[in-house]
């Protein structure tokens, strides 16, 4: 599989009356194509930033970044507005974490998902006006005939029942994992080669959860599409991904295939993750909860970010940043312990 995208020392900072918060220091990945990528890590650590500097979302009054993110040889942080807009949707998707607030509540699920289909339509059509897609009609709008196959097709795709009358309905009509899998329907009527997903199975109950992860698996093997996965669950990444990235405040602190990261991590922070799964026996064993709290992130970084709360945590720990090296083949950690 060839990279798809490339991040390599990216920065955001957000200015706040308190100081710059550094909610992204210096991250490095890559994914590659039809690759099911996870990235993992507490709240706050800086997944979600991530998922929308690549998108170009983030707040230009208060965000200020630094390093590339190269999207087909593309760095995508020198585009201006205009040009960054060609590639939401028809390139890189987004799944949102809430699709209630995603969605808008007074035009119906049909009509959303055919505006993002002509879209689409007009961005690939060299013949279609620059001004962009015509606006489509609000709430007496039908979907044309040559349209509403195609947003069946979408509600099909994510196997939502009845879809001839799902179209008519409102966002507020359908339960989270109704409304969930019509957001998954449309970042994919746009068929994008990157599918970025923000925790999106964070608001549904168990049963529900393992139907939407299932979902997002089989599309990706069926379309081909890429994926990175926000989630601040290891087990859900089990579940679906092939490459897991561990961030920690703002860092990445362990990059390794999912075999690998569950049957020997190497980062502290990332066996304190696995210790905080329930294991689903009865055998006695207490959850191991990790000690203290993440460090102040408008604080500058000159040390380990970790080391406050890591048990093992040595001198050279909190004098120095440790790097994100190679230890075993395609397993990438930044500790001292593993030599620097």
């Amino acid at each position: 599989m060839s990279q798809l995208l490339d991040v390599s020392g990216f920065t955001v900072l957000y200015r706040t009356s308190r100081g710059d918060v550094r909610a992204l220091d210096s991250v490095s990945l890559r994914v590659k194509e039809e690759e099911f990528l996870a990235l993992v890590g507490e709240s706050g650590c800086g997944k979600t930033t991530l998922g929308l500097a690549t998108m170009g979302l983030l707040p230009q009054r208060s965000a200020r970044v630094e390093g590339s993110v190269t999207y087909k040889g593309v760095d995508l942080t020198k585009l201006d507005s205009d040009e960054i807009r060609k590639y939401r949707g028809s390139e890189i998707g987004m799944i949102f974490q809430e699709p209630l607030t995603s969605l808008n509540p007074l035009r119906r699920v049909g009509e959303q998902i055919a505006e993002a289909i002509v879209l689409r339509n007009t961005k690939r059509s060299p013949d279609k006006p620059k001004e962009g897609p015509p606006r489509i009609p609000g709430r007496k709008w039908k979907l044309p005939p040559d349209l509403k196959g195609e947003v069946e097709q979408m509600l099909n795709l994510v196997r939502i029942p009845d879809p001839k009358h799902i179209v008519e309905r409102y966002p507020f009509e359908h339960s989270g994992g109704m409304r969930q899998r019509v957001m998954i329907a449309m970042a994919l009527s746009q068929q994008p080669a990157l599918l970025i997903a923000d925790e999106p199975t964070t608001a549904l109950d168990v049963t529900t959860q393992a139907q939407v992860l299932k979902l997002m698996k089989e599309i990706k093997d069926k379309l081909g599409t890429a994926v990175m996965l926000v989630t601040h669950d290891l087990a859900v990444a089990s579940q679906v991904a092939d490459r897991v990235v561990v961030m920690y405040a703002g860092q990445v602190v362990e990059d390794a295939e999912v075999h690998d990261m569950f049957s020997k991590p190497y980062h502290p922070y990332t066996k304190g993750l696995l210790s905080c799964i329930p294991s689903g026996r009865k055998d006695g064993r207490n959850l191991t909860p990790i000690a203290g709290t993440i460090p102040d992130l408008t604080a500058k970084v000159t040390a380990c970010q970790f080391n406050p709360r890591c048990p093992h945590a040595m001198d050279i720990c909190k004098k120095q940043v440790p790097q994100l090296l190679e230890v075993e083949k395609d397993h990438r950690v930044a500790c001292f312990l593993y030599g620097q």
